[in-house]
């Protein structure tokens, strides 16, 4: 199994691209959005992947974090969203707003993916939703991987011809911290997650402390 390349980007297609890792060509789909933020070819990229395998199919489906990676991996297991449906709904939201969208049972928003109907959309929301809060709180687990493996680099002279590509920038850790928080105090993770998406969906910049506030605030007895 393959999970993660980084090579030189050879050339792009409108759903794929080319990774040349130390000779060998490695074909790579990706979504429409992160087509966009890649590199231009002749320089380094580096992404984590998932490989489909069927009878008459092999593909390798790239991702520029292991949440988006893993959301990817939770979609797909959802009836009636193959590869293609998975990548458009990541396409047009992005890792972080198919997290709120999800923990805020919004399937409207998962509708907007192109090819992705009413009733699949709202399949996902239900058949995913008690899963968002365990993916939301990966960022933080990866956040501190990153900062951790970025000060290690300072100190390691690299004596092989590797390519190397540019840390990857550190999730924010305003989410998960106030996730564990939050089910710390007794709350349930699904609660937890819809109310840290719900705030951040009205204050995207909120740092741990006012997020934990706001969440406590929509968490709170109405009446």
């Amino acid at each position: 199994m393959i999970g993660k390349l980084t090579g030189r980007l050879e050339y792009r297609a409108s759903d794929h691209i080319l990774i040349d890792v130390r000779g060998v060509g490695y074909i790579v789909y990706v979504s429409d959005r992160v087509m966009a933020g890649l590199p231009g070819n002749g320089e380094v990229v580096s992404l984590y992947t998932e490989m489909l395998v069927r009878e008459d199919l092999m593909q390798l489906f790239g991702f520029p974090s292991l949440v988006e990676k893993e959301w990817h991996r939770l979609l797909v297991s959802v009836q009636g969203i193959g590869a293609k449906a998975s990548m458009a709904i990541l396409g047009t939201l992005g890792p972080d707003q198919v997290s709120r969208a999800i923990a805020l049972g919004d399937w409207n928003t998962v509708a907007k993916a192109k090819g992705v109907g009413p009733k699949i959309a709202q399949r996902v929301v239900n058949e995913l939703k008690d899963k968002a809060p365990a993916v939301m709180a990966m960022g933080g687990n990866l956040a501190t991987a990153m900062k951790d493996g970025a000060d290690l680099d300072d100190d390691v002279i690299d004596v092989a011809d590797k390519p190397k590509s540019k840390p990857a920038k550190a999730t924010n850790m305003a989410q998960p911290e106030a996730l564990s928080a939050l089910t710390n105090l007794g709350y349930a993770p699904g609660d937890a997650a819809s109310a840290v998406a719900e705030a951040l969906g009205d204050t995207p910049d909120l740092d741990t402390s006012g997020l934990i506030r706001a969440a406590l605030k929509l968490l709170a007895p109405k009446g």
